[in-house]
């Protein structure tokens, strides 16, 4: 197989948000590091997200503050890693009398504003509906509602931006590449890969780390035959985007009588992006697709709230993702944490180190978590790095991206604005 060595320090499995965090941390303190993932890089759950960097305002009601707190500190980390595409916008949350209390909700705001002292993104404020333009496209009863803020992004193109990380510092990524057997030996694992362009190679290295995400349980069983119990729970999102609901560039949280929640969102300009759902999934992983009924309750729900009504035929596009959480206790889907967890198995100090669960806004702190576990086998490591580095593009020039902004709209006066913004967004100062 073409450029990649037969001996590294570091082999991961899966090339999503996870995985490419994971080599980009570990390259950048030293290691060598091979990454290989069986399709595209982010082709799994990683790109089918709701697209958010965000503390999880929902799980405050389930007492999972350390979570939240953990990931409105990341919120801020990566504001300042990719400044270019992860971008604030307002959260509009009507308020429904019959659901929630005011007092709660003006509570669980003000411990989410809280939680943190790192943020520079403007704090909660009420709202009157019927004197705001975020009332405008809503039922005219509600009259109430609270505005916050959190973070958009594009949560492939943050796999990539992981990627490119990984390599600037060493790694070798190799795409379409399945790991069919890893072995541990004496003093190192023996590796399988298969290209289908270059077949078989047999790499070595000295720890193994098993980033597939929902394809865990398979890998672990099939691949690397180590048993563990089995302690995920395979949860499908699904989403639907329509031709937009409202203008703006705000989103709104949808609360419904299951206590559930799900988001409208301003998406590529002209569409609404809705999700999610919360669904056990059983069956195929390579064939993932939005069910009648989840179609059904999301639109449901977008129409309790708003003035312009949706069918399924306003529908342009659904996609679905399966999300492998951490689930000891057998809760029920919507209940399951998104703290991340990972196992790690020291045998003969040949580390196997397993994630579960996690959260897209919190990959670079799982990534440094991950990469601790290996100072017993690695105690040379170099310090952690990526919460002051920016990601590829991220630096801007040393120019916020306002300024960055101006600056490139005099460089290329004769590309359209709606190209420029979507090539800044996109790749920061690398579109030069």
């Amino acid at each position: 197989m073409k450029d990649i060595n037969t001996e590294y320090d570091l082999i991961i499995i899966g090339g999503g948000i996870n995985g490419t965090a994971i080599a980009a941390d570990a390259a950048g303190r030293g290691l060598s590091v091979l990454l290989c993932e069986q399709h595209d890089l982010g082709s799994g759950t990683s790109s089918w997200s709701t697209k958010l960097i965000h503390g999880g305002l929902r799980y405050l009601e389930f007492h999972e503050f350390s979570m939240v707190r953990a990931a409105l500190n990341e919120r801020q980390i990566l504001l300042s890693r990719a400044p270019h595409m992860i971008r604030p916008i307002p959260f509009v949350l009507p308020h429904e009398p019959h659901l929630r209390p005011k007092w709660m909700l003006r509570t669980g705001l003000w411990i989410y504003d809280h939680l943190t002292n790192l943020e520079t993104i403007p704090k909660t404020t009420s709202i009157n509906l019927h004197q705001s333009k975020y009332g405008e496209p809503l039922r005219y009863d509600l009259t109430h509602g609270f505005c916050y803020y959190d973070c958009q992004t594009d949560d492939c193109r943050l796999v990539i931006l992981n990627a490119q990380s990984a390599k600037e510092n060493g790694a070798t990524i190799v795409t379409h590449t399945q790991c069919t057997t890893a072995i541990r030996k004496t003093n190192h694992w023996d590796i399988t890969l298969q290209n289908k362009e270059d077949g078989n190679s047999i790499v070595r290295c000295k720890a193994l780390i098993n980033a597939t995400g929902p394809w865990l349980n398979d890998v672990q069983d099939n691949t690397i035959q180590h048993n563990t119990a089995s302690r995920i729970a395979l949860v499908k999102g699904s989403h639907i985007v329509v031709r937009s609901l409202y203008q703006g560039n705000h989103a709104y949280i949808l609360q419904n009588k299951d206590n559930r929640i799900i988001f409208t969102i301003p998406y590529q300009n002209n569409f609404t992006l809705i999700g999610t759902t919360d669904v056990d999934f059983e069956g195929n992983l390579n064939k993932i697709s939005a069910s009648q009924d989840e179609k059904e309750y999301l639109i449901n729900l977008t129409n309790s709230y708003f003035k312009k009504n949706i069918t399924l035929d306003d529908i342009v596009w659904d996609f679905s993702g399966v999300r492998s959480l951490y689930n000891p206790n057998h809760e029920n889907p919507s209940k399951i944490t998104r703290e991340y967890h990972t196992e790690v198995d020291n045998s003969d100090n040949l580390p196997l180190i397993s994630i579960l669960g996690g959260k897209l806004t919190t990959h670079r702190k799982l990534a440094e978590d991950v990469v601790h576990h290996l100072l017993t086998t690695f105690p040379n490591l170099k310090p952690s790095w990526t919460s002051n580095t920016p990601l590829p593009g991220g630096d801007l020039d040393g120019m916020n991206l306002t300024t960055f902004t101006q600056y490139c709209q005099q460089r290329y006066p004769w590309l359209p604005n709606d190209v420029l913004n979507h090539y800044i967004y996109n790749y920061g100062s690398q579109i030069h």
